[in-house]
């Protein structure tokens, strides 16, 4: 060891540049200053405001300020349209979409009232009506939501036949499960406003749809020969019951007319006969000449002349006269007798 001693007075430490230090510090303070103070607000959003997690205030889309490092926010999207998809999931919406091939059976699966299963696929589209209750009411409201949902699909499901539920009743299937989801979701305070239900497909069990198919091709089948029977029907039936009705006035009014000349003629007989009762003579003389005019010109030109007749006078026939005048054949120049 060297007898001379260390000097540590003899050691300079190297100065640092505070001042230029200090500017950098100061500016990136107020970077982050802003950054955690100035927020964005979306045009289809609402802004949520937390103060050590407790809502303070909800502001509207635009540029907005908060307390850095005191208050949060929550971005709401209360004027997009949300939805829910049970039974199937979108993978790539779009024109095209694509769906995943993973099965959703405890989703799907449903009994119907008839003792029946069918697999149902549905959506829900909601939009967020109070971001207040939508945040804070429910713990969990995703999953609490569409528990909501599987249970008042299952339910309605429940009260059909399979034959309504994948056929004519799926329409009111949808109208059923918006008004029961939106009294439960009110119900929970969950700010939700339910705006459509759709059934997206509706079919029985894989192991059974051939069984089905045959089915509804039967029903089908059946129903278009209902149809046609009934075309048949009404082609013909109303015919028959025009051409009865028809002969049904056709005697009745046949009927009347000979129960009116009936009546006419007994009428007329009765006037004869009281004639003929008062002045005998006098009626059977107006019978007789009644009768031979309509006789006599039924029987052509011919005469008849009573027993004690003496001679006959020549008679001209003027109707044969004028007849042959107008044919132009001559004239004989005797008249009938």
């Amino acid at each position: 060891m060297s007898d001379k001693a260390f000097d540590i007075s003899a050691l300079r430490v190297p100065s640092l540049p505070t001042k230029g230090l200090g500017t950098g510090v100061v500016t990136l303070l107020i970077l982050l200053g802003l950054f955690f103070t100035f927020y964005q607000v979306q045009p289809e959003e609402a802004g949520v405001v937390l103060r050590f997690g407790r809502y303070v205030r909800t502001t509207e889309p635009g540029l907005r300020a908060k307390l850095p490092l005191v208050e949060t926010v929550i971005k709401v999207p209360v004027q997009r349209q949300l939805k829910h998809e049970f039974g199937f999931r979108t993978l790539e919406p779009g024109t095209r979409s694509v769906f995943s091939q993973r099965q959703f059976d405890d989703e799907a699966i449903m009994l119907t009232g008839d003792l029946n299963v069918a697999v149902v696929e549905w959506i829900v589209q909601y939009r967020v009506s109070d971001p207040i209750q939508y945040l804070f009411k429910v713990r969990n409201l995703d999953d609490t939501f569409r528990a909501m949902n599987e249970a008042v699909m299952r339910e309605v499901v429940g009260d059909r036949t399979v034959t309504e539920v994948l056929t004519v009743g799926r329409q009111d299937i949808e109208t059923r499960v918006e008004l029961e989801l939106q009294a439960l979701v009110g119900q929970y305070e969950m700010g939700i406003n339910i705006e459509q239900v759709v059934l997206q497909d509706v079919n029985p069990p894989d192991a059974v749809k051939p069984s089905w198919d045959e089915v509804n091709q039967a029903q089908q089948q059946r129903d278009r020969l209902i149809n046609e029977a009934r075309a048949e029907y009404n082609a013909i039936i109303p015919r028959a019951r025009g051409e009865a009705q028809q002969a049904i006035l056709q005697a009745e009014g046949y009927a009347l007319n000979r129960v009116n000349s009936a009546e006419g003629d007994a009428s007329r007989f009765i006037e004869v006969y009281e004639a003929y009762r008062q002045s005998p003579t006098v009626t059977r003389r107006r019978l007789y000449l009644e009768t031979m005019q309509r006789v006599l010109p039924k029987i052509g030109g011919k005469l008849f002349l009573a027993e004690d007749a003496n001679g006959v006078l020549p008679l001209l026939s003027l109707d044969s006269l004028r007849q042959s005048i107008g044919s132009g054949a001559p004239v004989p120049p005797g008249g009938d007798q």
